[in-house]
C-alpha cells in the first residue's frame, strides 16, 4: 500500500477549495475534485520520472465521465462544453505525441482536464495557461541545457487547469 503524504493532502485540499470557489456546489464539481486529489502525486511523478501513471490519470478520467453523467441527469442538458474540451485538448496533444513532443500520459491527462472543465472559460483558459507557462519554462530549459533537454509537461497542464479555476474563482468573488 502506498503511503499518503501529508503535503499531498494539504495541496489537494487547497486545490479542491479553489475548484469549489470557482464552480460552487454542483455536479460539475465531481471531476475537478478528482483531479485535485491526484494532482500532487501526478506533478511529483512527472517531474521525477517524466511519466503520468495510469493508476492516477484513469480515475480522474472516470470521475469526469461520472460527473458529466450526473450533471446530465440532474439538468437534462447534455454537457457539450466538457466533452468538446476533452476531445479537442486530447486531440491536439495526441498530434504532438505523434511527433514525439508529448507522451500519451499527457494526452490522457488533457482529456481528464477537458472533462473537468464545465465552462468555456475554463476549457479555453486552461490549455492557454498550460502552454504559456510550459513554453516559458521550455525556453529557459532550452537556453540552459540545449536542444536535447526534456521537460515534463504534466505539471504545466495541471498548473494551467488550476490557474483557470483560480481566475474563475476570483471573478466569481469580485
Amino acid at each position: 500500500m502506498r503511503r499518503v503524504r501529508l503535503v499531498d493532502v494539504v495541496v489537494s485540499a487547497a486545490l479542491a477549495a479553489v475548484a469549489t470557489l470557482a464552480l460552487g456546489a454542483n455536479p460539475a464539481l465531481v471531476a475537478p475534485l478528482a483531479v485535485a486529489a491526484v494532482a500532487p502525486p501526478l506533478f511529483r511523478v512527472d517531474l521525477v520520472e517524466h511519466r503520468l501513471p495510469n493508476r492516477l490519470v484513469i480515475p480522474a478520467l472516470l470521475a469526469g465521465v461520472v460527473g458529466l453523467g450526473v450533471k446530465w441527469l440532474a439538468s437534462g442538458v447534455p454537457p457539450l462544453v466538457p466533452v468538446l474540451a476533452a476531445a479537442i485538448y486530447a486531440a491536439v496533444l495526441f498530434a504532438f505525441a505523434l511527433f514525439g513532443g508529448m507522451g500519451m500520459g499527457d494526452v490522457k491527462l488533457a482529456a481528464a482536464l477537458g472533462l473537468a472543465s464545465p465552462s468555456a472559460t475554463i476549457a479555453v483558459l486552461s490549455p492557454m495557461l498550460a502552454f504559456l507557462i510550459g513554453g516559458i519554462a521550455a525556453a529557459v530549459v532550452l537556453i540552459r541545457r540545449g536542444r536535447r533537454a526534456r521537460i515534463a509537461f504534466g505539471p504545466f497542464l495541471l498548473a494551467g487547469y488550476f490557474g483557470a479555476l483560480a481566475v474563475v474563482a476570483v471573478l466569481r468573488l469580485v
